[in-house]
């Protein structure tokens, strides 16, 4: 796979956080060894701003010659379990890495994380708290406002260890106590004004069952386990700036094998679209789609549903760059990587949505012929397909109009087009039912425009695409389009009500046998349609195709500057 490499910061094709690894290695630091890890919470699926820290981590541990570690931070059991563990495994072997050593946890170290907070206490470093949650609140301050110190700061080491035991025993309910450590309630930053690094929580554990009743907060629990692996550079999202200095801090006061470099970036944020797991888990729970994979999620498993391709959104990733600053990315952008790339891998079929049927009265009854078509126009060596044709066909019925404007080239009676490598096709006459709809279309072709070339060189305008009624296989079409539409959607009073009402329909139609049998996941671009994939829903009596995107490319749009006037 090529290298994850992003760009203009910091020097030459390094972003600025490559730059400080880079820096490191030639300085010598950590031994010049380059060790990261991907540490998500096992409470969720990953989505596409993962995805974009999946490929900074195990990118700038590949590019140099480094390791990266994957561990669950499965310090929440309330919240945790094995499906996301091994949907997270899933996600990251499909994006195309994978982690040196075994899958480790955070609860792997939940004995040395609670000797190390022994040790804080015994130092006089951390004192158990005895204070309500709603208490800690108020004495811990605000931004602007110093904190106070607790009744329970100055509570002999001797106490505060006995305390802590107890809470390990499971003498006490959850909120009873806290542990916390020893810092300054002074300080501006309200993350080290004594924050809490233990909690009782009855808790069973995915892994450690009922073993444990206390467990370690998130900043106490991964810088450790960040200093137990030997991670060199612990990357993170913005979000995490504040908390650098806790990181250090409890760091500082242990012995420990190594010192990381915590290293923040800007988190993707995408239009139209939420990255909240809480806002994500809702709307999985209220049913409000299908699952974690439903196609319209921005979740990776969602994604590889709908059709969307690793090798895409590591190009996108790259392309939006690492940086410091909190941006939106316009989804379009993000639409444009996954066409570039089906674009250039994807099989051509044709595909009839929403199908009219058309009798070409001057064609044999009976008969059937075949035509060429390129598999891939971008790929040569992919050659051609056979595509059956006979008397009647199914065209879309978007392509007929009765009474079309003058800007209207497909089909109208008494016009011509071209049906796709096959012929040129003249609507006579319509058929109606009794509301007076239109369901059927009387045409005829020229034998002599076999290809769709008209034999005495006169222009025909449109071209359309079809498929033989008599070959055609019945398929459902899951139309898919953005789940929000809102720009951002997050930024609104109640994110549901910025919910499309149309990101999905459904419709019957039909498409060409070439496609019979295909297997779950396979994507084709439907000519003139869109790019489709193959859904695990599929029978072989009802194939099931997700639009993957359509064909037209806004971003290209915004991209490319308006022509300016003449003169």
């Amino acid at each position: 796979m090529p290298s994850e490499n992003n760009g203009a910061r910091g020097g030459p094709g390094l972003d600025f956080v490559r730059a400080i690894v880079d820096a490191d290695v030639k300085s010598g630091r950590n031994g010049g060894k380059v060790v990261t890890r991907f540490p998500p919470e096992p409470n969720g699926y990953l989505h596409i701003g993962h995805a974009k820290a999946i490929c900074l981590d195990f990118g700038i541990a590949r590019e140099f010659g480094g390791r990266c570690h994957l561990r669950m931070d499965d310090t929440n059991p309330s919240k945790e379990d094995e499906e996301y563990v091994n949907a997270i495994q899933e996600d990251i072997r499909w994006l195309g890495f994978e982690w040196d050593g075994s899958l480790l946890y955070a609860s792997d170290y939940f004995p040395r994380l609670y000797e190390f907070a022994v040790a804080l206490i015994r130092a006089g470093k951390a004192y158990v708290c005895d204070l309500s949650q709603e208490e800690f609140k108020e004495y811990r301050g605000a931004p602007n406002k110093p904190g106070r110190e607790s009744p329970c700061r100055n509570r002999p080491a001797g106490e505060s260890l006995d305390l802590f035991r107890r809470m390990k025993d499971g003498e006490f309910e959850e909120g009873r106590y806290v542990l916390r450590a020893k810092i300054d309630m002074n300080s501006p930053n309200i993350h080290m004004r004594d924050p809490a690094i233990y909690r009782i929580k009855k808790a069973p554990h995915h892994r450690t069952g009922a073993a444990w009743v206390i467990y370690p907060m998130y900043d106490f629990a991964h810088c450790l386990s960040d200093a137990i692996e030997g991670i060199t550079h612990s990357i993170c999202t913005l979000e995490f700036e504040v908390h650098r200095p806790l990181y250090d801090w409890i760091i500082g006061q242990l012995d420990v094998p190594c010192h990381p470099r915590q290293i923040e970036f800007a988190r993707l944020n995408l239009s139209y679209t939420i990255m909240s797991k809480r806002m994500l888990q809702q709307l999985v729970n209220e049913k409000l789609v299908s699952g974690w994979d439903d196609p319209r999620m921005p979740t990776l498993a969602g994604m590889r549903r709908r059709g969307y391709t690793p090798g895409a959104i590591r190009n996108f990733s790259r392309t939006i760059g690492v940086t410091k600053f909190e941006s939106l990315t316009d989804v379009a952008l993000l639409e444009h990587c996954i066409r570039s790339d089906l674009n250039k891998t994807s099989p051509r079929v044709m595909g009839v949505i929403r199908p009219l049927k058309a009798v070409i009265e001057n064609y044999p009854e009976g008969r059937t012929e075949n035509f060429e078509a390129a598999v891939n126009p971008e790929d040569p060596s992919a050659g051609n397909r056979s595509v059956p044709f006979s008397r009647e066909i199914y065209i879309d019925r978007d392509d007929f109009m009765e009474n079309p404007p003058k800007s209207f080239f497909r089909l109208a009676p008494g016009r011509e087009v071209r049906l796709r490598s096959a012929c040129l096709l003249t609507c006579r006459d319509v058929v109606r039912n009794g509301r007076g709809e239109v369901v059927e279309l009387r045409c005829v072709y020229d034998p002599d425009s076999r290809g769709g070339h008209a034999p005495d060189g006169r222009k025909v305008k449109g071209t359309i695409h079809w498929v033989s009624a008599a070959h055609a296989l019945e398929a459902e079409f899951r139309l898919y389009d953005r789940l929000f539409n809102a720009e951002n959607p997050a930024a609104a009073e109640d994110f549901k009500d910025c919910l499309n009402p149309a990101s999905l329909q459904v419709a019957r139609g039909f498409v060409e046998p070439s496609v019979r049998g295909a297997a779950p996941g396979s994507r084709f671009q439907m000519e003139r349609t869109g790019y489709f994939c193959v859904d695990p829903d599929s029978t072989a009596e009802l194939p099931v195709f997700n639009r993957t995107v359509t064909l037209k490319d806004t971003w290209e749009k915004v991209r490319k500057p308006a022509p300016s006037a003449p003169g």
